[in-house]
């Protein structure tokens, strides 16, 4: 580190460039970190789904499968991150170029935008429905309230989210997986009966792609806190073992939901419980550990795109998301799940970059491209496959086909260099 650097102010995020030594963090920080960014209430609408849809062995098969393919993909964003201790966007200029890398910049940034809304009004709506009597200000004051303090958290950086992980999660899985065991209880017959009731609608493959395609865009930001981690390989044990448990966590929470009071989320079983004000605490800090790392990623994508500081950005997105969370709760969820499809294709190309030219993220004078379009090309194509072509998993066959574009782009442009060098 330069006397330069030495004498102002450190920036904790390292927006702008990699995470050096003094700024990583150990392996029980990192685990809270993505364990609580995987605590996303969202995915209890998916296992709401595959209860209704499965069998409990059927339910058991899919989400090992697909959290096996989950854990596979973050794991290995998590081990670029770490590794090269770039975030999200730091790598993507490697890859798709300077400006490139705006096009998945933008694309972060708007989804985990979308999401943080609607995890918003998520708090919002039913806190007031059932502590307030649903008033249109009650909730537009819970909001608001929500929505500045996820904000805020997020504004801060990564210390005030290794903060609110260490606080959220314990409580999240200890009082959740209370409810939850407390609900099956007062059921009919064991957890296997309960779930025999599904339509058997779902296949196991069906289910799996549930599974993967309920965080597979947040997993996309998985270098911007993996980067973090004091070594690689603690940086990939931490993801794919928090990503798996966190997971699990919320699609049993989603499936428990179903069956017991047919609703999707832990809060209702909570309440039917008469837990009620730990029903707010619980639904209350399980978004908002995912809310936090939403902005975060979102802040970082924009400083990138707009070449701006990290901070406002994350203070602009967060004000966005606030005021049109209710509308993104009631209009945008459908379109933030077409949009989950085009993430998938930009991780596979930052891992592959990576992979490929593994000298060149071992020096920070490269010479980084204006952009490079079998990049670009890769992820529209992918992004085009994954929600058009019904057959398959979604992510799985944008992924394939932006690997195809950009693996054929780099070996085309090395023949180019190699007849250049030769002629």
């Amino acid at each position: 580190m330069s006397k330069n650097t030495k004498n102002t102010t450190v920036d904790i995020d390292y927006a702008d460039q990699a995470v050096p030594k003094e700024g990583r963090k150990g392996f029980l920080t990192m685990f809270m970190i993505m364990l609580g960014f995987t605590f996303f209430s969202a995915s209890m609408w998916v296992g709401q789904q595959m209860a209704a849809g499965l069998d409990f062995w059927g339910f058991i098969k899919s989400l090992l499968l697909g959290g096996a393919i989950l854990g596979m993909y973050t794991g290995l964003l998590g081990y670029v991150g770490a590794k090269t201790g770039l975030s999200m966007d730091l790598l993507a200029k490697r890859a798709f170029g300077e400006k490139g890398s705006y096009l998945s910049s933008a694309m972060i940034s708007f989804t985990q935008i979308g999401w943080f809304g609607v995890g918003v009004a998520m708090f919002a709506i039913p806190v007031s429905g059932e502590l307030l009597g649903g008033s249109k200000a009650a909730m537009w004051a819970l909001v608001l309230v929500a929505g500045g303090c996820m904000t805020a958290s997020a504004y801060f950086g990564i210390d005030s989210l290794t903060v609110v992980s260490y606080i959220a999660v314990p409580l999240v899985a200890i009082l959740g997986t209370v409810a939850m065991v407390m609900a099956v209880r007062q059921g009919n017959g064991t957890i296997v009966d309960q779930f025999a009731v599904s339509s058997g609608s779902v296949t196991v493959i069906g289910g799996a792609g549930m599974v993967v395609g309920s965080f597979v865009s947040g997993g996309t930001a998985t270098p911007n806190f993996a980067r973090f981690a004091k070594d690689a390989k603690s940086g990939t044990i931490a993801t794919v073992v928090a990503f798996f448990i966190g997971n699990s966590l919320m699609f049993f929470f989603g499936a428990i939901a179903y069956i017991f009071v047919g609703g999707n989320d832990i809060f209702e079983v909570m309440i039917r419980l008469n837990l009620f004000y730990m029903a707010i605490l619980v639904l209350g800090l399980n978004i908002w550990t995912t809310n936090d790392n939403a902005l975060y990623s979102a802040g970082l994508g924009l400083a990138n795109f707009f070449r701006q500081k990290k901070k406002p950005m994350v203070l602009i997105s967060g004000i966005i998301g606030t005021l049109l969370s209710v509308w993104l709760y009631y209009n945008f969820c459908n379109w933030l799940n077409v949009l989950n499809c085009t993430l998938p294709p930009v991780g596979i190309i930052l891992v592959l970059s990576y992979f490929i030219n593994k000298k060149e993220y071992d020096s920070d004078k490269v010479e980084i491209k204006t952009v490079n379009w079998f990049a670009v090309i890769g992820v529209i194509a992918g992004a085009v496959v994954a929600n058009l072509v019904s057959w398959g998993i979604a992510s799985i066959n944008g992924m394939a086909v932006a690997a195809v574009c950009y693996v054929a782009g780099q070996v085309l442009c090395k023949n180019r260099e190699e007849a250049a060098e030769n002629a």
